[in-house]
Formats: structure tokens, C-alpha cells, sequence
């Protein structure tokens, strides 16, 4: 039940933020990919602790302010969440080895969002 609970929260994750994905330009801002390193380095023992239900917590609480029309998340608040996503995405590739190529494409994705498109989009 716990395999299925955790696969069917990557496929809503992936599925969800598909088309996000898909828009987003390949462009890379150095100032960012430092920030997310040092956000990555920072979190990566921490989120490797979580366990499913601090993982829907804290997924379901970007989800909630990210959606919200009254807030605003800052660069650093913005990576927090998407790089502990990418994280525990790749814990589960750690965990599930018929899953690994699936969880660290999710890995990479979350890994890629940018700040420039969500804030632009919580503008117009």
C-alpha cells in the first residue's frame, strides 16, 4: 500500500506540473543555480529524513501557497520547497530501484523550475 501511496504521489507531481514543464526555457541564471546548490547542500540531510507524511506535508503546503493568489514566495522560499521536492524525489529512486530513471527524471524537473516564470505568472 505504502508503494503505491508513494508511486502515485510522483505520478500527480509529474503529471500536474507537466505542462509547466514543458514551457520552461533553457535558459540558466548563474545567481540561481548557486542559490539552489547551496539550498540543495543545505536541505539534502534533512529531507532524506522525511518520511511520506513530511513529505505530503510539505508538498501540499507549497502546493497551497503556490496556488494562492494572496502570496507571493520569495526566490529562496520558492527553492526551498521545489529543491526538497527534487530531493526526496531522488530518495525514492534510492528506495524503489524499478523506479530510479522515473524518480530522477521528477528529480531533474523539480530541480529546473524557475523563480522568473512563477513570479511572472503570479503578476499577470
Amino acid at each position: 500500500m505504502r508503494k503505491i501511496l508513494q508511486r502515485l504521489t510522483i505520478l500527480i507531481c509529474f503529471l500536474y506540473f507537466s505542462g509547466n514543464i514543458m514551457a520552461q526555457s533553457t535558459s540558466v541564471n548563474v545567481a540561481d543555480l548557486d542559490l539552489k546548490e547551496k539550498i540543495y547542500e543545505s536541505l539534502k540531510p534533512k529531507v532524506n529524513r522525511f518520511t511520506k507524511k513530511n513529505f505530503d506535508d510539505l508538498f501540499f503546503e507549497f502546493f497551497q501557497k503556490r496556488t494562492s493568489e494572496n502570496i507571493i514566495l520569495t526566490k529562496e522560499e520558492y527553492y526551498t520547497y521545489t529543491i526538497s521536492i527534487a530531493i526526496y524525489s531522488a530518495k525514492l529512486g534510492l528506495l524503489y530501484k524499478d523506479e530510479k530513471a522515473t524518480a530522477e527524471k521528477t528529480k531533474q524537473e523539480w530541480f529546473n523550475k524557475n523563480y522568473e516564470e512563477y513570479y511572472n505568472s503570479k503578476n499577470k
